[in-house]
């Protein structure tokens, strides 16, 4: 029955694809969608009329599982008669399913938490096909006689070593400014997600198959910083880019790269010296006007490299360190923006604003430090660019406006000042409605209000990174539905149906052609690349060199608002690019967590939204969580120890700082115990009576729940590694639930029905139970429901006239779960 359902599939997407000639298409994410996503599939057609009618259907049954009505919007933006958006958001059961609607089928496509998993690591694929010096893709060295210093006062023509780094694109020239992007965007996604099941460990420091103890991202990263330090060797001694357009003289592999820059074929190349004043060795002059936007590149990827390898290697964090300090200086010293350089072609990097690079080195050192003085150097050119010019204005010129995305506002949106906080989640917001208001403007079918101008794709990575950011800070799902509309553009929802990453999903329609030298010489895929993207008509058209080689087996898509080909002739919309790939690292790494989250087998929700069991067979997560009494801690911790258990405890503020304790949460830590927040002072979120209503006001709620991270900090663990978050009192409602979610924290509770959690009472209070009176309740619930999956609560610390411990009890409740079949397991696992 499987095969002929697909084959029934199968057989209505070639009836509309064949020679007969197509007219109507349904687009789909081709990845897929989490349970919990956004769903909303795109109708394309060149018919006049149409059906709004669609259904989802099983396809492995052809059974319908989802019926609706589309929503029209303007066809005519994509050269269509017809255009219709078709929502199927409240579908979450996780299978494979198809769309039908006006006589023809979408591709099959699946729901699942783990559709994303290892895509975050794929696109590394491409960084590491980029590395210049020694390249691991090629197993061979390049460029080893990099380089000759060009446009210094005094030491024009004096050889430096300037080897590593990435090669920008199909060419192989190297730019400071796409460079230290693309290594800053990796270290904010392992600061995001410092995660080594998402972000693995398979390849060595040089690129090669094989581990070597760290993961993937964090040696590819070290291979941008290493380049980085060589392009910057003194406080007011910085480099902005590696050879010139001289560069584009044919297809050819970076270990033949036999152009000569004056020094012979293969013999270096130029490296240019920031002067901060016009710069370009020919006719072509760019519109330099200072040292700010690449000296405080040099700054933020500096601070962010040198937190982050503290651990990993403290000499080099020393060193980046102390750079980023002199760089910032210097950013400091002489405002203004860097442009490339070019020689033979009016092309150039035309970086136009400089602030936002200023305020993320500010910014990223108060994240860090949380010293008021990098705030306020922070918050004095943050104010200058409220919103990024090409988000408000819907046009730029190549590069103009660089990087595409600020993340030194959304670094301010999480500060502890509410004035701050507000000022820059707003500044977020604004930059999202622009984008929004012109989608609306245009009734786009696909939400995407971006400019097609060159390296489109980047642009819609950034709208993405920040709608992300803007939603994890806020808890405002207003944008929602637009990061998922362009999220889903990147993956196959776009007019040419096609993802935009380089063989990427495996089983989809994704670029095989691209301007490459690997497709031309070697007949491989970049795999991994974010190639540039969908380009405005009158833009492709007046761009030098274009010609395609094959076909446009998307012709029919080629009469809307921009054209895009998968063809090694149009480097303009094909040709992938190491900084649009790499900045992808943040947004996949997300998605790969929320799906880790959203897992089918994972979790079940109260109305609140908190997680109040896991579906694990037979698996039972123990959690103990305690305020200011904690006398229990020593007994439970031996019984676990003994039994061979691994369990999770919530800690407050309150006894996080109580010097008494410090020992035991250390031991905790140290046997591998989960550890996470229980709030900063124990407050009260909603009344007893009527948990609709709020006791805390969101700012009040977010400062206590960071000042109760802040103190899990003293003890080595970071925000990331406690993502469960148990609240006060196990009492909470929708807001808080949603608040904390906002702030990256998963809230959990006991399993309700089990009361274990009235281990609290004394013998005076009139809901007092004993413990024997709650262990034969556990017994009874479990007979009746079963405890797989379940969450059970005990506290490691109850009033002095409660005699009667629960905790004490711990090790006869342990070995009656394991003589039923049950085990345990931390409530991360």
């Amino acid at each position: 029955m499987r095969i002929l359902i697909y084959l029934h599939v199968w057989m209505i997407c070639f009836s509309i694809t064949g020679k007969a000639g197509p007219q109507t298409w349904i687009r789909i994410n081709q990845v897929g969608y989490l349970p919990g996503d956004q769903k909303v599939a795109v109708l394309l057609s060149q018919k006049p009329a149409g059906e709004l009618a669609f259904v989802v259907k099983e396809a492995s049954t052809g059974n319908i599982v989802w019926e609706d009505e589309g929503i029209r919007t303007n066809g005519e933006r994509w050269g269509m008669h017809i255009a219709l958006r078709l929502p199927f958001t409240g579908l979450s059961q996780p299978g494979e399913y198809y769309i039908e609607s006006n006589q023809v089928s979408s591709p099959v496509f699946r729901i699942g938490p783990e559709v994303y998993q290892g895509s975050a690591d794929f696109i590394l694929n491409y960084m590491r096909q980029q590395r210049c010096g020694y390249n691991p893709y090629l197993d061979a060295e390049c460029h080893q006689q990099d380089g000759y210093i060009v446009d210094h006062p005094s030491r024009t023509g004096e050889k430096i070593d300037a080897r590593g780094g990435w090669h920008d694109a199909s060419d192989y020239l190297q730019y400071l400014s796409t460079s230290a992007n693309a290594t800053f965007q990796m270290l904010f996604a392992w600061q995001q997600t410092p995660d080594k099941t998402i972000f693995k460990d398979e390849y060595d420091a040089a690129g090669r198959k094989g581990s070597n103890g760290i993961p993937d991202i964090l040696d590819e990263i070290r291979w941008g910083l290493d380049w980085m330090l060589r392009m910057n060797p003194d406080s007011a001694v910085m480099f902005n880019q590696i050879a010139d357009d001289r560069d584009h003289a044919g297809i050819r592999l970076p270990n033949l790269d036999g152009v000569d820059y004056g020094w012979g074929a293969d013999r270096g190349r130029p490296v240019y010296f920031i002067t901060g004043e016009p710069q370009g060795l020919g006719e072509h002059q760019n519109r330099t006007t200072g040292v700010a936007s690449s000296a405080g590149k040099f700054a933020s990827a500096f601070a962010l490299g040198a937190d982050l390898f503290k651990d990993w290697d403290p000499a080099f964090a020393a060193t980046l360190q102390q750079k980023s300090l002199e760089a910032f200086g210097f950013a400091e010293a002489k405002p203004g923006t860097t442009q490339t350089a070019c020689l033979r072609s009016p092309y150039f990097y035309e970086e136009d604003n400089y602030v936002d690079d200023i305020e993320l080195a500010a910014a990223t050192h108060y994240h860090l430090t949380g010293e008021e003085n990098w705030r306020k150097k922070a918050d004095y050119w943050g104010q200058l660019e409220e919103v990024t010019p090409w988000m408000e204005l819907g046009r730029a010129r190549h590069y103009q406006f660089y990087p595409f995305v600020n993340l030194g506002h959304y670094y301010l949106s999480q500060s502890a000042d509410p004035v701050i906080r507000e000022k820059y989640t707003g500044y977020m917001r604004q930059g999202l409605e622009c984008l929004a208001a012109r989608a609306a403007q245009w009734d786009d079918p696909f939400l995407n209000g971006v400019p097609f101008i060159w390296c489109s794709n980047n642009l819609v990575v950034a709208v993405i990174t920040q709608a992300r950011l803007y939603y994890q800070t806020s808890g405002d799902e207003t944008y929602l539905e637009m990061e998922a509309a362009l999220r889903d553009w990147l993956f196959g929802c776009n007019p040419w149906g096609t993802s935009m990453i380089c063989g990427y999903p495996a089983s989809g329609d994704s670029p095989t052609r691209p301007h490459s030298a690997y497709v031309d010489l070697l007949h491989d895929i970049p795999f991994g690349g974010l190639v540039d993207g969908p380009i405005y008509k009158h833009i492709y058209e007046n761009l030098r060199g274009i010609h395609l080689v094959y076909e446009d087996a998307y012709a029919p898509f080629q009469g809307g608002a921009a054209v895009y080909h998968d063809d090694p002739g149009d480097y303009s919309s094909n040709e992938p690019t190491m900084d649009g790939t790499a900045s992808l690292s943040f947004y996949l790494s997300t998605m790969e967590t929320e799906g880790k989250k959203q897992s089918a087998t994972g979790k079940v929700l109260d109305p609140q939204g908190a997680i109040v069991k896991k579906k694990n067979n037979k698996i039972v997560h123990l959690i103990f969580s305690a305020d200011s009494l904690f006398e229990g801690a020593i007994p439970i911790l031996e019984t676990l120890k003994k039994e061979k258990v691994r369990a999770s405890f919530f800690l407050t503020g309150n006894c996080l700082r109580m010097k008494e304790y410090e020992p035991v949460i250390r031991r905790i830590i140290t046997e591998g115990h989960y550890l996470g927040g229980h709030s900063d002072r124990h407050i009260l979120y909603a009344p007893w009576e009527d948990r609709t209503k709020s006791l805390v006001t969101p700012d009040s709620l977010i400062i206590d729940l960071r000042n109760n991270l802040k103190e899990l900090e003293r003890f080595g663990i970071r925000q990331q590694e406690a993502g469960y978050f148990l609240p006060p009192y196990e009492w909470y409602n929708e807001e808080s639930v949603r608040l904390l979610k906002s702030q990256g924290q998963q809230v959990i509770n006991f399993t309700p029905g089990i009361r274990m959690a009235a281990d609290y009472t004394t013998p005076d209070m009139p809901n007092y139970r004993s413990s024997r009176e709650l262990i034969d309740q556990l017994w009874e619930f479990e007979k009746e429901q079963t405890l797989q999956g379940a969450i059970i609560l005990i506290h490691p610390g109850t009033q002095e006239k409660r005699s009667d411990k629960l905790y004490l009890h711990l090790s006869e409740i342990i070995r009656t779960l394991r003589g039923k079949g049950y085990d345990f397991a931390g409530i991360d696992e």
